[in-house]
């Protein structure tokens, strides 16, 4: 049976320390803010922002929450994001994507100011992932990996990691944090021939294909590390993973889904309003 990494228990020990840090910062007048945005009435939308509320506020992050009819203009949106990014208040701003249609995300994104960017949808953000600097914020997914893997006290120097996806939002990403933490990387996606042979050898398996139970035996290894950052809805209507769970059972240790990377992900963005209140407190006193 592998261990079982438990995303709640990160989420729980990384939520106490916020708090700690959260009131600290409140000790010099400064109460980390949260702006959400989100246009329209998607549902996973909705659920998601309750939940991320929920976090933050438990951490002691004011939350303001802005929601836009379905029909709000690219201007009316490029607006708020200005009035957003004027705001002394609002340490971080999440933006509910996809966007409708008629608006242009690429634009959206630009507005965005990177130091406020929590989620990492900017250029910016992007730009800090890849140079390993504290330029905006990584994208929440895959700084929960590292969460995890770090909680877990995995350390990542030496070895050998495959990810398995390629998106901006997670592989990517996951990609440039394993070699900030030292580890061989290789990226393997839904073109990659022998895409199981790759990832057999791995010690540590990002699997973020967007599939589930894609990654079944012949991707794993007695002596694996797997963290499955998939949420998907299988036949019988359950949550499961990208990867096959019963034949998981064979790997060393191994994300649950529900209750691995997900069940992280709120928190971190909590953690990245943090941080960026600090930053702000940190160039007020410079």
């Amino acid at each position: 049976m592998p261990q079982i990494l438990d995303g709640k228990a990160v989420a729980a020990a990384l939520s106490e320390k916020l708090r700690a840090q959260a009131s600290e910062l409140k000790n010099h007048d400064v109460t980390p803010g949260l702006a959400t945005v989100r246009v329209g009435e998607r549902g996973d939308d909705i659920a998601y922002e309750r939940g991320a509320t929920k976090r933050c506020q438990s951490v002691g992050i004011d939350v303001k929450s802005f929601v836009l009819p379905q029909e709000t203009t690219q201007a009316q949106l490029l607006d708020l994001i200005g009035r957003i990014n004027a705001d002394s208040s609002i340490h971080g701003c999440l933006i509910f994507m996809p966007l409708p249609k008629h608006i242009d995300e690429n634009a959206v994104r630009a507005a965005l100011a990177p130091e406020k960017d929590v989620d990492g949808i900017t250029i910016g953000s992007q730009a800090g992932v890849y140079a390993g600097k504290p330029m905006g914020f990584p994208p929440c997914t895959p700084q929960a990996c590292m969460e995890i893997l770090s909680h877990y006290g995995i350390d990542l120097t030496g070895k050998n990691a495959v990810v398995f996806g390629r998106s901006l939002v997670v592989g990517k990403p996951a990609a440039m944090m394993l070699l900030g933490r030292n580890a061989t990387v290789t990226v393997c996606h839904t073109k990659t021939r022998e895409a199981h042979r790759i990832a057999s050898q791995a010690e540590v398996l990002i699997v973020a294909a967007g599939r589930p139970g894609v990654v079944n035996r012949d991707f794993l290894n007695p002596d694996q590390i797997v963290i499955d950052v998939g949420i998907n809805v299988n036949a019988e209507g359950k949550l499961c993973g990208d990867v096959n769970w019963d034949d998981a059972q064979t790997v060393k240790a191994v994300t649950p889904v529900p209750g691995g990377v997900g069940s992280v992900t709120t928190t971190v963005l909590a953690k990245h309003v943090v941080e960026a209140a600090q930053r702000t407190l940190q160039l007020e006193g410079n």
